[in-house]
Parts: C-alpha cells; structure tokens; sequence
C-alpha cells in the first residue's frame, strides 16, 4: 500500500520506538492495528488485511469472536480477578475439568495455570525433575519454547534469544529435529528416517549422557518456529519407546500446534500417543494470558505448593475466554474446518509449487503450513525472495510472516472464510510469480526486518 495510505500508522510507529525496548518485537510491518474482525485486521489508517498468522496461532477462533467477547465482558462485570493461589472462582473450575477431558489419552490428569507458554514449559522441567528424580532434559535443535531461563534453554533456534545471559539452566541438552526435506533425508522410506534421527540421541546415550539419569525429552510434535515441520510418524514412536524403555517421561509442546491448529485438538494426536505432560498457550484463550501444563495426574502430584503458582495466572477473565474459545471450537466444528480447509489450501500450494520454481516445499497439517522459498531449483534457502513475497502480499492486503529464514508461515484465524482464503491465496501465487520473474526490487523490503 501507498505511504500515504499508512501515514499515521508510520507516525505512531516512530513516536513509540523512543519508548519501547527492540527486543520485544521481531521486526516485520510498521502496522499499528486498530481492531480486528474474524479473519481480517484494521489498521488505524482504515486499511483492511487478510490475517494469516492469527497473532502466531493465538486466536485461531479469529479476532474478537462475538463468544469471546461476551465471555470476557460479563466475567469482567462479575469479578476480573482474586488469585486461585489462595481462593477458587467457578471459571477456573469448570476449565480444569475441560481441559483434562479434551486431552490426549484416557489417564488421569490434572492442570496447572501460568501466564505464558514460556512459564509452562518451565513448570515441565520442575515436574519431570519432580517426579523422576532425575536432572537432564533433552530437547531439540531449531525448537522454541519460550523466553523464560527454563524454557529458554530449551529452545535453540536463535543467537538472539542467548547473546549476554549465559550461563542458561544447567543440564539441558539438544538432538536435530527430524527434518527430512531440509536434510536431504526425504528419498529414505519413513523407518530409515526414523533410524537417521534416531542415532544422534542414541549415540548421545551410548557416550557422555546417561539415559537412566534423563529426566525428560520434550518435543514440539510438529516443529512451529523452525519452519512447520511434521517428522516421520516412525521417528516420534521409536523416540516414545526409547523413553519408555528407560524410564524417561515423555512431553510435548502444543503452545503453538494446539487448540485445533492442526485439524486434532493436539498435534500429538497425529501420532497415537499419549504424552506424561502437555504444555498450552497462545489460542488456549484467544491470545488472553492464560497457559497450562495438562500432565498425567501421578506426575502433577509430584510438586506441591508453591513449586508453580503466579498470583494472575487462572485469573478468571482469561479462564472464562478459554472455555469460551474451547466452545467455539466444538460447535463451529473447527477441529474438521481446519482438516478441510487445510487440505484445500495445501492443494493451492502444491499448484504452486508445480509452476513456480522457487518454491522447494509444502508441509504441515490443516490450516498450518510452511512454504519453502529457495534458489531456482535448488534446496537453498532464500531468505532474500521470502521476505520480497510477504512484503508484497503486504501491499496487496495480505498479512504473513517468514520463519527459519525463508519458511512462509501460513497460520489463519480458523474461521477464515473460503472467499478470504481464496483472496490471500491468489495474492501469494501472483506475487511469488512476480518475484521469480524479477519484478520485485530489493528495497521492497525496509532494512533489518524478519526474524
């Protein structure tokens, strides 16, 4: 779009840097949202945009979903918050019961309340280290779980997140994701890959890390940040069999790939198996501050109080938008509109991908895509033509990011209608057309934007 048609945004923009410390926001559109509807963002200029990334998978019911909203106003009305560290309040008791039906497997469970997918991943390392009596935790390259110390040194996908804080949590170790594609693995049958992605932890094992002494692997089923990878199905069983063969719990991360994203409730579901401990966040509450570590009852009684309770987590406007959201998935049918959706979008994106050279791949599951942009034939990331196409859907009304350098993230609201996604995905394929044709100039892209 035209400067002028952002000329306020660019000014509240520039007046707010003077007061915001950089590192909390990743650079992309200097876009100053005015209110959001569905699928589609406002800007404070009057410019309307398609929304593909549904604030990073935070409110995959979309934006201000009237359900929502009704649920946080009248709880708002009622009482806005008394700490369920001390007292109870009936949002947060109805919610604990929810969430423990709707999570994976048939054990007992039980909740615990945070802020953030950050502090819930942290509670994983003090109930795996609780239970088992162990120290190590293992985790993977290219994983991101968060900002907190825990779930910092959990993640390891950028410098940023590590320059000037060391030392990190002591213990903690990292194995490739099982990537195929991005390591050239692809052409193996799915128990080959298996065996490849498997060596590293077993070598790991076999030489300085004691598995009798692991406390627990925690994985993203479907890898978010590092590009929306889904590992081979035989990897993620042998890699839950080698925890249970030593006595090693096994986690997930769902703060991303949760409520619905995938076209299951959980991305772990994908693969049949039930995890010891469960982190939630992001789209739990529509983006409200809320997350939650769903485990196996036996591992949650492993901490008693305080070990991991926040004076404003289960706060009872959050809790109350939560059990709104999980509503909204179960009666607008969600869960199968991301599955069909999914696929329809995934199918454009093939198409794609047949006529336009630069894109290498197209992965994930239901409305959760990441599209590979690369060097002309090649499987080299280019960063450079991926943050041309974003820039450009950008003017023509589209909102998307990259990550891992050159993954398009395709993350809508999942109530996106068929026409919207229609709209976006017609932009995406003539503006990746008019990037592999040269048409697009490098200062498209203002300086030192993207991850």
């Amino acid at each position: 779009m035209a400067d002028a048609k952002k000329k306020l945004s660019q000014q509240m923009v520039q007046q707010e840097q003077k007061y915001y410390a950089p590192t909390g926001r990743i650079p992309y559109y200097d876009m100053v949202i005015d209110h959001g509807e569905g699928a589609m963002l406002y800007d404070v200029d009057g410019n309307g945009y398609i929304d593909l990334l549904a604030s990073a998978s935070a409110t995959n019911v979309g934006h201000c979903h009237p359900r929502v909203v009704d649920a946080i106003t009248q709880q708002a009305q009622k009482l806005i918050h008394y700490t369920p560290a001390y007292m109870y309040h009936t949002p947060e008791i109805e919610l604990v019961q929810k969430l423990c039906e709707i999570a994976p497997g048939d054990s007992p469970k039980k909740v615990v309340f945070g802020n953030s997918g950050s502090d819930a991943n942290d509670a994983i390392i003090k109930f795996a280290r609780a239970y088992t009596g162990r120290q190590y935790m293992v985790s993977f390259q290219g994983a991101y779980h968060g900002s907190t110390f825990g779930s910092l040194t959990l993640s390891a996908i950028s410098l940023n997140m590590r320059r000037k804080m060391a030392p990190l949590l002591p213990g903690v170790y990292h194995i490739p994701y099982p990537d195929a594609y991005h390591e050239g693995v692809d052409h193996l049958s799915e128990e080959e890959q298996a065996a490849y992605f498997m060596h590293p932890l077993l070598e790991m094992c076999e030489n300085y890390l004691p598995p009798e002494e692991i406390a627990c692997i925690i994985m993203e089923p479907i890898a978010g940040d590092l590009g929306i990878i889904v590992p081979p199905k035989a990897y993620v069983e042998q890699l839950y069999a080698f925890c249970q063969e030593h006595g090693i719990l096994f986690a997930v991360d769902e703060v991303n790939q949760g409520m619905a994203r995938t076209g299951t409730w959980w991305s772990i579901e994908h693969f049949g198996i039930e995890p010891d401990l469960m982190s939630v966040g992001k789209s739990i509450a529509s983006g409200m501050p809320l997350s939650a570590v769903i485990g196996k009852a036996e591992v949650m009684d492993s901490l008693d109080f305080p070990a991991h309770l926040f004076t404003t987590s289960g706060n009872p406007v959050c809790c109350a938008a939560s059990l709104a959201t999980i509503g909204v998935i179960e009666d607008e049918g969600l869960i199968e509109r991301s599955r069909e959706l999914g696929a329809y979008a995934r199918e454009r994106f093939e198409d794609m991908q047949a006529r336009h050279k630069i894109i290498g791949s197209v992965h994930g599951m239901g409305l959760n895509l990441g599209i590979d942009i690369v060097e002309p034939g090649t499987r080299t990331k280019c960063a450079k033509d991926a943050l041309k196409i974003i820039y450009r859907a950008y003017d023509e009304g589209v909102v998307m990011i990259t990550i891992a350098e050159s993954i398009l993230r395709f993350q809508p609201p999942l109530v996106i209608t068929k026409e919207q996604l229609d709209r976006a995905l017609d932009v995406l394929d003539r503006v990746i057309g008019e990037v592999e044709e040269g048409k697009v100039p490098d200062d498209v892209v203002p300086a030192g934007k993207g991850w």
